[in-house]
This record gives structure tokens, C-alpha cells and sequence, in this order.
């Protein structure tokens, strides 16, 4: 008796695109770009970090810088320019950056779901 040898279909999988490890809202855009315009000379763009320290080990950083450099992966909104680092990237991935305004305060805003405690007054974090 005679076994039949089936060969397997090969299915390709469709591109997946790289993962952008931090996203803006368009306030969160629009408030780097109206502080950006009071800066002499204006920066190239925007770096976001994550560097150690606070009460919880990590804090999120935000500087304008004039150039990127060698490691940096660079993203772009709109004509805003977003450098992070390679390392911050890790702790970024899929953390959405806002700018938030209400009557008792205004800033800037990190949802991070790679985070699991925060201190308690909120400026520090721990993955």
C-alpha cells in the first residue's frame, strides 16, 4: 500500500512594518512646535528619552537637540523631527506621547504600556 506524500502550501506572510516605539498626539505635536518657534536657533528637532532615576528607577526626558546622532532612530510627524536613542527605545515601545491642559496643571503626558508601577507623585516609573 501506497502512502501519498502531501507537500505543504507556502504561504507568505505580508511585510510587517517596523515598530515606531513612541507616538504623538497631534497636541502633544503642536505644543513642541510652538515652544520649537521661541527657541534662537530653532532645534532640529525633539529628543525623548528615558533616563535612570526617581523614586521608581526611570524618568522620561524630553530636550531639543540640532542633530540626531549615530544611534538615534529618528522619527517623523508631520515636519517634526523625534530622535530616541536606542536603549530609550526599549522602554518606549508603543508609549504614546500627549499634551494635556486642564485647570490644575499642564504638560506633557507619557502613556506607557510597558510600565508596571509609578511612583506616587507620578514623575517616575519601573518596568
Amino acid at each position: 500500500m501506497a502512502t501519498a506524500q502531501v507537500t505543504p502550501e507556502v504561504v507568505e506572510a505580508p511585510p510587517v512594518a517596523p515598530a515606531t516605539p513612541v507616538k504623538m498626539t497631534d497636541a502633544a505635536i503642536g505644543k513642541v512646535k510652538e515652544i520649537m518657534a521661541t527657541q534662537d536657533p530653532i532645534p532640529a528637532g525633539l529628543r525623548i528619552g528615558v533616563v535612570g532615576g526617581g523614586c521608581s528607577g526611570f524618568q522620561y526626558s524630553m530636550s531639543f537637540e540640532n542633530q540626531s546622532g549615530m544611534m538615534d532612530k529618528v522619527l517623523r510627524f508631520a515636519d517634526l523631527k523625534v530622535f530616541v536613542d536606542a536603549t530609550s527605545a526599549m522602554y518606549l515601545n508603543g508609549c504614546v506621547v500627549d499634551y494635556v491642559e486642564t485647570l490644575e496643571a499642564a504638560g506633557f503626558k507619557f502613556e506607557n504600556p510597558t510600565v508596571k508601577s509609578t511612583c506616587g507623585c507620578g514623575s517616575s516609573f519601573s518596568v
